[in-house]
């Protein structure tokens, strides 16, 4: 077992929405350069579990740790500060700007021109764009082009990179592999596997059991609304993971 404070943990997390427990004592750890995955049928619980873990829905009960410091989030910024940042499925990038523009977006470096006028510094934020991206193990050629311009495999990594650069040390990612093609998916693993060896910790939402094991250190199937079990992912089959989402 780890023994190093974990990144993250959610203890004893309910959500109750009127009758409806979305959530009912859900408990997940997160250490530092682990990959934990979340699994489970459409209504387990998972969009419930990455909101309240990211801000989006307080908790009607349980409680949320950072570092061994318990935290509650007002808002998706509040827990953005404290280090977690959500990558949607939708990716939220603005596809008219630039990596720097979207890295930057909203929080754009200023410069002074002529020693008075302040005007965005698109210099610093192409250098931020390149070197976030060549931390990732990334190059993109054009750092002036539109993300409109780039393949979903080059969005998510942009989307990763904006994390990144503002010091995420918790990501969470839900489904990132789902609209790529196989080649695409692949640089999405080798993403995720970059952010484990800088240390950070990621909760990968997938529907793929063939991604979940070919990043993730261990796996925490719910199925509505409980965890149905928790495995290492070197100490299970892709058949028993189904059997605890379905419970069979």
């Amino acid at each position: 077992m780890n023994s190093q404070t974990p990144l993250l943990e959610v203890r004893n997390l309910s959500r109750h929405f009127g009758a409806v427990k979305a959530l009912e004592n859900c408990s997940l750890v997160v250490h530092p350069g682990e990959v934990v995955a979340l699994a489970g049928d459409n209504g387990a619980g998972k969009t419930t579990m990455i909101k309240a873990i990211s801000g989006v829905y307080a908790p009607t009960s349980g409680e949320i740790l950072i570092e061994g410091k318990p935290v509650s989030f007002s808002s998706p910024q509040d827990a953005r500060e404290k280090g977690i940042e959500t990558i949607y499925q939708d990716l939220a990038l603005a596809d008219n700007l630039t990596i720097g523009g979207n890295i930057f977006l909203g929080r754009e470096p200023m410069r002074k021109a002529f020693g008075f006028l302040p005007v965005i510094d698109r210099k610093a934020m192409a250098e931020a764009a390149r070197q976030t991206m060549a931390l990732l193990d990334f190059h993109v050629k054009r750092l002036d082009a539109p993300v409109s311009n780039f393949s979903g495999g080059q969005r998510q990594a942009v989307a990763i990179g904006r994390a990144v650069y503002w010091n995420a040390r918790i990501l969470i990612m839900d489904e990132p592999t789902a609209a790529l093609g196989v080649p695409e998916q692949r640089k999405v693993v080798a993403l995720i596997k970059s952010l484990k060896a800088q240390g950070r910790g990621v909760v990968f939402i997938s529907h793929n059991l063939q991604d979940i094991f070919a990043v993730s250190d261990r796996i925490v199937v719910l199925r509505r609304g409980i965890v149905a079990g928790e495995r290492n992912i070197n100490e299970t089959t892709h058949d028993e993971v189904v059997k605890l989402m379905i419970g069979g």
